[in-house]
């Protein structure tokens, strides 16, 4: 096994929660270092971009299907960001306010930024292709570079980058060395995000799965360390385009025509920042190049008609309390929620199942199921799981029940005594194949998976909002306890991201007041 896979284990296994201890951080909240949510670059033109707050959108229950699709303008372009990784409400409670935004993070701690790539489309940009940063505390565009490129030849009229990367220390501030798997479960938030809000304009996205990280640094400008106090590093490159486009598409002419510094210093954002060698040590480990998967084609769910995308996206919240006597669901929500997330992200191969602890549907007996979304793994499944479980199928095509029982007192203790575990109306936890993935793939695999699952999770948070229920990811489970539940012995799958759906309760004091309200 080489080093890269050898650090991928070891972080993981260090990185887990069990009932001896946690996995070591700080200890408790030093505010006097607590990273600011929004970058900006100083020094840079920037232009705000127009508010589609106004905007009518497809009605939620279409977005599966093909829709017409818009022109690339600077509306439609400022539509985009602000219905994915803009911010939809501030909160205020006494004299605090927050900011709540349309992609799910972690603590509300958001370490993903975004970067748009588009050729000469906009005023402002006097025919030069031009990189931006997205600064969505104010919906604004900063422009890092402008140059000539004849890389636009290759995509069909239309089309356009993103770029995500992420700044490990927002997370590290709160979580220590458990960081990294919350900063790629935003990565995968921040993803579906773009994905839900490109269908709303009829785009497609494509991630370029061939494209090294090195080279999305460059083009990104990450790689440019004067210009960053916290280390940034490069995620994933989307192509945005009214049409399909191969995800192994070649950037080099693109790279090769970037300026060698850009404008603007980023800022900085705390005074100092902890120590913890295991995050570049995982960091490293897993900036390999991409490999490009099996493709898999997503199939359309019938859904009963609904609300505004729009307003589905912009009401999007986690829920702290769950209502447990009004948590109770239909089995035609239980079955509209899973349906959403069958298929995998952006045709790719899936590799996570759903381990669900249901206590709250209709038609449905309180006990342990398993969502299969890859028969591939199957059997693989029932061979390392329990001997005495049943796996009768139930329900849906690809549900299985295991076993008839309370699970809500197993189930909030898996998530760290957590009630919004048990007091909704099923919690679940995302089982990935994960040791053969790893080496099969390499070392880049490992943050991929967090990606799937944070995917997952945005849709869950959608559909969730979409039915008139409320839905909250849960980072902090104790790994090996639910493994021990399901009787899994070694490795080869391993729980990721958990999350649960019900009603949740509303907390009156705190007030919500719209955004970009000064613009």
């Amino acid at each position: 096994m080489n080093q890269d896979l050898q650090t991928v284990f070891h972080y993981h296994e260090t990185t887990k929660h069990s009932q001896q201890r946690y996995a070591r951080s700080l200890g408790y909240m030093d505010w006097s270092t607590q990273p600011n949510p929004f970058r900006n670059y100083n020094g840079t033109q920037s232009f705000n971009l127009p508010l589609a707050t106004d905007n009518t959108t497809p009605p939620y229950h279409l977005l599966d299907f093909d829709l017409p699709s818009a022109p690339l303008l600077k509306e439609s372009i400022s539509q985009l960001l602000q219905f994915s990784m803009g911010i939809a409400a501030y909160k205020v409670s006494g004299d605090s306010s927050w900011a709540v935004r349309c992609n799910a993070s972690s603590g509300n701690l958001h370490p993903t930024e975004t970067y748009v790539v588009l050729p000469p489309v906009l005023k402002e940009q006097n025919d030069k292709t031009t990189i931006y940063h997205y600064a969505p505390k104010n919906h604004a565009l900063e422009t890092l570079a402008a140059f000539d490129t004849s890389f636009w030849n290759k995509l069909p009229n239309g089309s356009f980058l993103v770029g995500l990367s992420s700044i490990s220390w927002r997370e590290i501030w709160k979580y220590g060395e458990r960081a990294f798997r919350y900063v790629n479960l935003d990565g995968g938030h921040a993803w579906h995000a773009i994905v839900v809000s490109a269908k709303m304009l009829g785009w497609k996205v494509t991630r370029l799965d061939s494209v090294s990280d090195s080279d999305i640094s460059t083009l990104l400008g990450l790689n440019q360390d004067k210009r960053f106090f916290e280390n940034e590093i490069a995620d994933m490159l989307f192509v945005l385009s009214p049409e399909e486009v191969n995800p192994s598409l070649n950037i080099d002419s693109l790279v090769e025509s970037v300026p060698l510094v850009y404008e603007g210093i980023a800022n900085q954002l705390s005074k100092s920042m902890q120590n913890w060698d295991i995050i570049p040590e995982i960091e490293n480990a897993t900036s390999t190049a991409q490999i490009k998967q099996k493709e898999v084609k997503r199939s359309n769910v019938t859904k009963e008609p609904t609300q505004e995308s729009k307003t589905v996206v912009m009401n999007r919240r986690s829920i702290h309390i769950m209502d447990k006597e009004t948590s109770i669901i239909t089995k035609e929500q239980f079955h509209t929620l899973l349906s959403s997330v069958h298929g995998s992200q952006d045709a790719k191969e899936s590799s996570a199942h759903l381990v669900l602890f249901v206590h709250r549907v209709q038609e449905y007996e309180s006990g342990l199921y398993i969502y299969i979304r890859n028969e591939r793994d199957k059997d693989s499944l029932r061979e390392q799981m329990h001997t005495a479980f049943e796996w009768r199928k139930i329900g849906l095509k690809n549900l299985y029940l295991l076993e008839t029982r309370d699970l809500q007192m197993a189930s909030k203790a898996i998530s760290c005594s957590q009630d919004i575990a048990s007091d909704g109306a099923f919690s679940l936890g995302m089982l990935c194949n994960f040791s053969e993935q790893i080496q099969l793939h390499g070392a880049h695999r490992y943050k991929e998976l967090y990606w799937e699952c944070g995917a997952i999770g945005q849709q869950l948070y959608l559909e969730a909002t979409s039915l008139g229920l409320s839905g909250t990811g849960i980072g902090c489970f104790l790994d090996d306890t639910v493994h021990n539940l399901l009787g899994l012995k070694d490795n080869r799958f391993a729980t990721l991201y958990h999350f649960t759906i019900g009603r949740g309760y509303v907390d009156s004091r705190i007030q919500t007041k719209a955004a970009y309200l000064n613009r």
